[in-house]
């Protein structure tokens, strides 16, 4: 059993930002494992909402092998996962009303991740609109939530549901990451960490979501395309 969790609750006491970077199994990029050792990098977290080629128990493999950075599975559905992670996001899509990604995957996965004793994150994951259709939006068959009373209400009902952590997504490759003002709202209104993910493709964003509240930056797709972006992400944690 990993302790991952608390090394996040930790940091989220102390008000200090933590930096996680978003590995899609199918647009592997060794470098990027490489570059994380020496920039200020948390987490990495592995999976995506649907993979063709790529695989997790392979893709952790070779992480472990360079990098000492735990490493948390991000699933895109029950099959996504590995005894070889440090820990896993138990994703809820609360954004969206398909019984399948609310409860369905989870009771699928559920055996094996107390088998293997896998660490377990519950996580409130919602989907807010990027102007762009997510992949998870086609796979979920959801529609992303674009009204930030809804979105601060929902941010809510998570933490009193239980939920550990609640995650704002863009989506991957979104034109617009998530709003300054809806990350301070929902940020103002919850009492659990915060991740923030989708878009964010330069230091600036960055900065500026983390300003605004964001506990955990997820970034991922923007390294794909520009791997030393992580030199400048890196002087802000």
């Amino acid at each position: 059993m990993s302790n991952i969790y608390p090394q996040i609750i930790s940091a989220y006491k102390k008000k200090q930002a933590q930096l996680a970077v978003l590995i899609d199994p199918d647009k592997f990029n060794l470098e990027v494992i490489k570059l994380a050792n020496s920039s200020n990098v948390h987490y990495f977290f592995v999976g995506g909402s649907k993979l063709t080629n790529g695989n997790i128990e392979k893709t952790i493999s070779i992480i472990k092998k360079y990098s000492k950075i735990p490493v948390i599975i991000f699933p895109g559905d029950e099959k996504q996962l590995s005894a070889k992670a440090d820990a896993v996001l138990f994703l809820s899509l609360l954004s969206g009303r398909n019984p399948d990604y609310l409860i369905g995957k989870q009771v699928l996965a559920a055996p094996f991740i107390k088998q293997k004793k896998l660490e377990c994150i519950s996580t409130a994951y919602i989907l807010v609109k990027g102007n762009k259709i997510s992949a998870t939006q086609q796979v979920s068959k959801t529609k992303p939530l674009s009204d930030d009373k809804k979105i601060v209400h929902t941010s809510i009902a998570a933490e009193l549901l239980g939920f550990k952590t609640v995650y704002l997504e863009a989506g991957s490759g979104a034109k617009t990451n998530i709003n300054v003002s809806l990350i301070k709202k929902v940020k103002q209104n919850i009492h659990i960490p915060l991740l923030v993910g989708g878009g964010i493709d330069n230091a600036t964003k960055a900065k500026q979501a983390i300003k605004a509240g964001a506990d955990i930056l997820v970034v991922g797709n923007a390294l794909e395309k520009n791997s030393s972006l992580l030199n400048e992400l890196s002087l802000l944690f």
